[in-house]
């Protein structure tokens, strides 16, 4: 039972909707398990920030994929290792390090690296097939690239993805969710844009990367408290989830929490 459970609804955690993917850059074994014992519940993915899994120790990956699974979230790797994998013609030894290190999705992403759209269905395909939770990623890394995608050009993509298999779709903000993306140079949405996404795709299949809290607070006010969000920090996680709760002044007596 949580504090003060009489003052506000809580929402139902570990469902298809309302899923916040945390961004892990490297955080430690004993500070992971320091910010499961308290948020854990709010988490749903969490992703090994881009190739970061790739440089630490594989028994300390290992270690903390298990910490995660322990507090029901499910941890990938970033959509960067898998695109450097499949540069490489590694995609093979790239599953099996997957499912031996005991990650639970991946991201399949052609962020940086040109994919096209028929190589795309067939690692959907195939991941699938390996029994990992496919989450794809629509969108370019450099601004400049990413700029050329008109909203229609995405929204063809999200149902591409769909329709290949992609259990879920992240729509990408980088890290710092500014000039890419539905976001322009302030980091605010791109309102029209966004309606045209709205109106092609099925909504409850998208995570909006939003890492920084006015975007939150936006999709939250937009869609409702369940609305899905990734690229969170860790330590944001408490925080944002009192945002889709309006226990924060962002949002108090404004959220819609069904």
């Amino acid at each position: 039972m949580n504090a003060f459970d009489f003052l506000t609804p809580q929402r139902n955690p570990k469902v298809d909707t309302g899923i916040t993917m945390m961004l892990d850059k490297g955080i430690g074994p004993v500070s992971l398990i320091d910010l499961l014992e308290i948020s854990g519940k709010y988490v749903d993915l969490a992703k090994f920030g881009w190739g970061t899994s790739a440089i630490h120790n594989r028994e300390i990956v290992m270690e903390k994929v298990e910490i995660y699974s322990s507090y029901d979230v499910n941890p990938y790797p970033g959509g960067t290792l898998f695109e450097f994998a499949y540069s490489q013609n590694k995609l093979d030894e790239f599953l099996d390090e997957t499912d031996k290190l005991g990650f639970g999705a991946i991201e399949i992403s052609d962020g940086t690296i040109d994919i096209s759209p028929e190589d795309r269905e067939t690692v959907i395909s195939r991941v699938k097939e390996n029994g990992f939770l496919v989450i794809t990623e629509v969108g370019k890394k450099d601004p400049a690239k990413d700029h050329l995608l008109t909203a229609n050009d995405r929204v063809e993509k999200i149902n591409q993805d769909l329709a290949s298999g992609a259990d879920l779709v992240l729509m990408e903000a980088r890290e710092g969710g500014k000039g890419i993306g539905l976001f322009d140079d302030h980091g605010d949405v791109k309102e029209d844009e966004l309606r045209i996404i709205i109106e092609g795709t099925k909504l409850d299949k998208i995570i909006w990367e939003a890492p920084q809290k006015n975007q939150q607070t936006y999709f939250i006010l937009k869609f409702g408290a369940n609305v899905n969000l990734g690229n969170i920090a860790p330590d944001e996680i408490t925080a944002l989830e009192t945002m889709r709760l309006g226990l924060r002044g962002d949002t108090m007596g404004k959220v819609n929490l069904g």
